[in-house]
């Protein structure tokens, strides 16, 4: 279960320097998924060993300006669905207006917050401490997000303060099911767990945690993750297409795996191929299962196949299932396929199996050269599950092309058969170890050097 806190406050209080510091993250935005504004930002911190999702909003102003306003409404939703709020103030300033407004409407929300004065570096004389303790409030905290000031202090306090539902989630296959509205995600799910209502088991948490679904299909143990449709795009004070998208970031970090449901009717469109991108992003396997098949022809369905999205290489890397929701056609192949793929997804791949998959791909295209030297490639290691990761030892890193990394990458998916399962692989700088070492001459040898040394003076003469 993902808890959630945000950061608010007046504009240039430090905002997104302190989510940054929070988050160990060097842009405020660490995650730009399609649909969201570049005034929000997301990351998550480690509060009690737990996962905590951290939202960095936009300065909250009361200026007569549409963009203005509606960046100011996108922060108050990020404020509604949070358990805890950070209040972040310029310490080095007095209270404002805008101060005084969101102190006025988080009491009226009857919402937890703490207090924070940031620029604890700057010398002012202030009255800030004066004025909050004259509204009320003696307990804040001083730091400076840009030095890293307290920083400490105030994670202390959000781990005394944020609480952590403990509920307990039932055992089973974790599957996100993603598409946009209309694509049939209700229809496959009722189906599937044969009732007439969506939510069968509804397993409680904050209003922006997905709907868990428990259920058993051939003996195996499923949850089904389940998110409102992703919309092409959103305005800025619409709850419901604002929130779908935080549903989907939950839900695709929660899963084992992502099944996106796709209209075939209406064929592989833009916002399908968003919300793939979403998973990449996440290093999550992913099944499109091709919904509707009971309402194409043949022949359209072959068009819909030769279209060039279709045809691109980026579907090629997935593994796809034609299914009717409506009649239950195709669910047994597409758990199947989703058990395949998971138990594929979680195998330890061995060194010495790699580095000979290696040393074949290098041997059948040879490295470029840089600067007149040819990058070598030393060995390769596994690095992990979720997504599938492989280390790769050079004497180049940096400066290796990105077609030649995509060939290294096409080549090992190939050759493990990893399609719908991410491969994430990193390029280290080998060490040379001989670089630190001085080449130290014996005595008889310094002695031949110098007589060498002599003797090509005197013939130069």
């Amino acid at each position: 279960m993902v808890t959630s806190i945000a950061i608010i406050g007046r504009p240039n209080v430090g905002k997104s320097t302190l989510f940054n510091k929070l988050t160990n993250s060097r842009d405020a935005i660490v995650s730009d998924f399609p649909g969201l504004t570049k005034d929000r930002n997301y990351g998550y911190i480690d509060l009690k060993n737990k996962k905590t999702l951290l939202i960095d909003t936009g300065g909250i102003a009361s200026e007569k300006d549409k963009i203005i306003e509606a960046i100011s409404n996108q922060a108050w939703l990020a404020v509604e669905e949070s358990e805890l709020v950070i209040f972040l103030m310029d310490g080095s300033e007095e209270l404002n207006n805008y101060d005084y407004e969101i102190i006025s409407k988080l009491r009226k929300l009857n919402k937890r917050f703490i207090s924070v004065l940031n620029k604890l570096d700057k010398k002012s004389k202030s009255s800030i401490k004066v004025d909050l303790e004259k509204n009320g409030i003696k307990d804040f905290i001083e730091i400076s997000s840009e030095h890293s000031l307290n920083l400490n202090d105030l994670k202390s306090v959000l781990e005394k303060k944020i609480i952590h539902n403990a509920i307990e989630v039932p055992d089973g296959k974790k599957v996100a099911i993603l598409g946009r509205p209309n694509s049939g995600k209700s229809t496959f799910i009722n189906n599937l767990i044969n009732e007439d209502r969506l939510i069968v088991s509804e397993i409680a948490g904050t209003t922006i945690d997905a709907i868990s679904i428990p259920f058993e299909f051939d003996n195996e143990k499923f949850i089904l993750i389940d998110t409102a449709g992703i919309r092409k795009g959103y305005k800025y004070n619409h709850k419901v297409e604002y929130f779908s998208y935080v549903r989907a970031i939950h839900a695709i970090d929660q899963s084992d795996i992502v099944i996106l449901i796709c209209d075939i009717n209406e064929g592989v469109v833009d916002q399908d191929l968003k919300i793939l991108n979403m998973v990449v992003e996440n290093g999550k396997p992913v099944i499109l299962a091709l919904n509707k098949i009971d309402l194409i022809s043949k022949s359209e369905l072959e068009k819909k196949y030769d279209s060039k999205k279709m045809q691109s290489d980026f579907f090629d890397n997935y593994e796809r299932v034609e299914i009717s929701a409506l009649k239950g056609k195709g669910f047994k192949k597409i758990f199947n396929l989703t058990n395949k793929i998971l138990k594929k997804s979680q195998e330890t791949l061995t060194t010495s199996a790699l580095n000979k998959m290696l040393e074949k791909f290098v041997n059948a295209n040879s490295p470029p050269s840089i600067s007149g030297r040819q990058i070598k490639f030393k060995y390769v290691h596994f690095g992990g599950v979720n997504p599938t990761t492989l280390i790769i030892y050079a004497s180049q890193d940096k400066k290796i092309p990105q077609n030649y990394r995509r060939y290294l990458e096409n080549s090992f998916k190939s050759a493990l058969n990893f399609k719908s399962i991410h491969l994430k692989i990193i390029f280290r700088k080998s060490d040379n170890p001989y670089e630190s070492k001085k080449n130290q001459l014996s005595e008889r040898q310094t002695k031949k050097r110098k007589r060498l040394i002599k003797h090509k003076k005197k013939s130069k003469k």
